[in-house]
């Protein structure tokens, strides 16, 4: 009966962080501030000259080098950690699923390089899922079909308002981004597992230069 109390406590945990998380790509407007020194931001594996998330063929198609092996040791995670590193998987998928059917549709670099990106960003989550025992709500899932209600009512939204023409679409990726860019930040705050850190830092890192190839691209 405790087994299946927690499961139930953490099943809804997880509904009330994606939930969140959607709430706030339908609010999200405009690039937030870029972040100070704090963990993933150094100097270390990833970052500098051809490290992770530079952009390949030029900052304004948005490519990403990808993100090294996750090496750091673990730590420990609080319920509410475990919660955000499950939704933040949803959030990869998302943008992945999102950015490969605009792709489809125009004929637009950006979209395909941030999507091999995601597809690095979603593979270190995953890993990250494995060493602490958390059930990957991506797995077994199609394009476009995700496990929470208000991820997939979110990709439906934002997959309806970018095929209305391609400047929609590279706005929907700019929601996404500044999102995933807030998630990322509130799932960094009071985290102290050495290998989650670096994983998150790496991601923040990318998502800010998604952004800002998508800001270029808008103003081209």
């Amino acid at each position: 009966m405790k087994t299946q109390t927690r499961i139930a406590a953490v099943t809804a945990a997880v509904i009330v962080t994606a939930g969140a998380f959607a709430g706030t790509l339908a609010l999200a407007s405009g690039p937030p501030p870029m972040p100070g020194p704090g963990p993933g931001f150094g100097p270390g594996p990833g970052f500098g000259p051809g490290g992770m998330d530079m952009p390949r063929g030029g900052p304004r198609d948005g490519g990403c080098l990808g993100i090294p092996g996750v090496v750091d040791p673990s730590g420990t995670l609080t319920e509410a950690q475990r919660t955000a590193l499950a939704a933040n998987a949803e959030e990869e998928k998302l943008a992945h699923d999102l950015y490969r059917a605009f792709a489809d549709r125009y004929d637009l670099p950006i979209f395909d390089r941030i999507a091999a990106a995601e597809t690095t960003h979603l593979d270190a989550v995953r890993t990250l899922m494995t060493r602490y025992g958390i059930t990957d709500p991506t797995a077994n899932q199609a394009p476009g079909r995700f496990t929470t209600p208000a991820v997939q009512a979110t990709y439906d939204q934002l997959l309806a308002q970018g095929t209305g023409s391609q400047d929609a679409a590279l706005e929907a990726g700019r929601t996404v981004e500044t999102a995933d860019i807030a998630l990322l930040r509130k799932s960094l705050d009071g985290l102290t597992a050495p290998d989650v850190q670096r994983v998150y830092g790496h991601l923040l890192t990318g998502s800010q230069h998604h952004l800002a190839a998508f800001d270029r691209w808008l103003k081209r």
